[in-house]
């Protein structure tokens, strides 16, 4: 018999921190694997404890390796019901605050064994190989499909001088993409064009929020108005719904909302919050399925950052009404009955008055459906044409060496391309420290292929 093909899922974050690349390439590995015909490793970033204890909630952190293994598998399989048969490996990562995400140590290529290099997903392409010092990832996969969750772009625009930062990051992003990549899965119009992409909205829902839209579908009952739930800082939308609230405070009169949330700008975003005469309630962050949400009718998200918004999924799994903007990041929402869209303040005060005075539609079976990873899992093995034989296989290099690949084809102008990423790389690939080394396992940090690496230790 031949053997499985294996798909490694390489990600940028991991649980308990609840960001999208932790949950949804979580999800994406236990549903490939969920029918056995194919072998499936989950690989994220495994963290120090400095870093582990500024990036996780509540406290936690792990002692190894193998406890964050625990706590990951016992989070999707009370979710999903699933055996979640896929392995789960770490690479090492580093915090970076000025980012406000986490950045690859090392050689990362090498958590999967060249004997298994078959496919490789690349959840936040450009992200994991801005720094990639190592392996060329087509030379050590025989197929790598990059799936783009993040704008970017439109983060770094907000920043200062942030025109020119978003210009240059545009470029470079598209320069690594296409010296790693065979194809690129862009879950929306929202992200940047790239080579060789295609858009396609590869992620679901978590299947307890289908199970309350479901319970919610018989029930018909809201006691609740509109509320919006989000990472607390500036660009998830906070300052889009304030000002559209305050804009428009005497035409939304007799309106509340509850915003639920916590983040670097909680602070800020509560005093703007008490400032306006409408009754605008902070909670901190929670669950979106704490049963606290389930009686609410309304979802507000005026966010344009987000590509796919999750929050935005869910609360259309849950039944309720969701008022959005109209805006590319939420084209795959337009098709369902409880997706209200707005293109200024006007719109927006006559979809909300509107949506306060209806109940939602109930979702029917085909809805429910296209929400899930089930769905979900279809519309990525087709996009990345995993669902048929292909006639030909990509064929990979066997060499153990990036120089030695390189300069055999040093005539090809994407092979010159990777070779001067993999120079340059050499001056700014940050290492694991001597604890990471030790509790992952690993060898020979300090030199990499032949180059140097900067070793980072705080």
């Amino acid at each position: 018999m031949d053997k499985k093909e294996h798909i490694a899922i390489f990600t940028t974050a991991s649980l308990p921190w609840m960001t999208g690349t932790s949950v949804n390439p979580l999800f994406r590995a236990a549903y490939l694997a969920k029918d056995g015909h194919r072998k499936v490793t989950l690989v994220i970033p495994w963290l120090s404890k400095n870093d582990q204890e500024h990036v996780y909630p509540d406290k936690i952190t792990f002692n190894s390796p193998n406890d964050h293994e625990k706590y990951v598998r016992e989070w999707i399989e009370q979710r999903t019901a699933l055996s979640c048969s896929f392995n789960i490996c770490f690479y090492p990562g580093k915090f970076s605050r000025s980012k406000r995400s986490i950045l690859a140590l090392g050689d990362i290529t090498e958590s999967i064994p060249d004997e298994e290099a078959d496919i490789a997903v690349l959840e936040e392409p450009e992200h994991l190989t801005w720094y990639h010092h190592g392996k060329r990832w087509k030379n050590k996969f025989r197929l790598v499909i990059g799936i783009v969750h993040t704008n970017y772009l439109e983060y770094v625009k907000r920043e200062k001088n942030g025109r020119a930062y978003a210009f240059l990051l545009k470029h470079i992003n598209s320069w690594v993409v296409d010296i790693y990549c065979h194809k690129v899965i862009r879950l929306s119009g929202a992200t940047q064009e790239l080579p060789r992409s295609i858009i396609c909205n590869v992620h679901g829902v978590n299947p307890k929020f289908l199970e309350i839209g479901m319970q919610k579908k018989l029930e018909s009952q809201h006691t609740k108005g509109a509320y919006y739930i989000g990472k607390m800082v500036w660009s998830k939308g906070y300052k889009e719904l304030l000002n559209l609230l305050q804009d428009h405070q005497k035409e939304l009169d007799g309106l509340e909302v509850d915003l639920f949330g916590s983040g670097e700008d909680s602070d800020q975003i509560q005093a703007a919050a008490q400032k306006l005469n409408l009754t605008i309630r902070v909670y901190p962050g929670r669950d979106h399925a704490d049963p606290i949400f389930h009686s609410y009718k309304v979802f507000l998200n005026p966010s344009t950052t987000d590509v796919v918004c999750t929050t935005t999924a869910e609360a259309l799994a849950m039944g309720k009404i969701v008022i959005c903007a109209d805006h590319v990041s939420n084209e795959f929402f337009k098709q369902f009955a409880n997706c209200k869209t707005f293109k200024d303040g006007e719109s927006f005060v006559k979809v909300t008055r509107q949506a306060l005075t209806e109940q939602p539609a109930p979702l029917t079976d085909s809805q429910i459906h296209e929400l899930s990873w089930d769905a979900a899992t279809e519309r990525f093995l087709k996009a990345a044409e995993l669902d048929k034989i292909p006639d030909k296989k990509l064929t990979k290099s066997n060499s153990k060496s990036f120089m030695s690949s390189s300069l055999s084809i040093h005539n090809k102008l994407e092979d010159a391309s990777a070779f001067m990423h993999f120079v340059g790389t050499a001056l700014v690939s940050p290492v694991p420290n001597e604890q990471q080394v030790k509790e992952l396992g690993l060898k020979n940090t300090s030199k990499k292929h032949g180059f140097f690496s900067l070793k980072v230790t705080s």
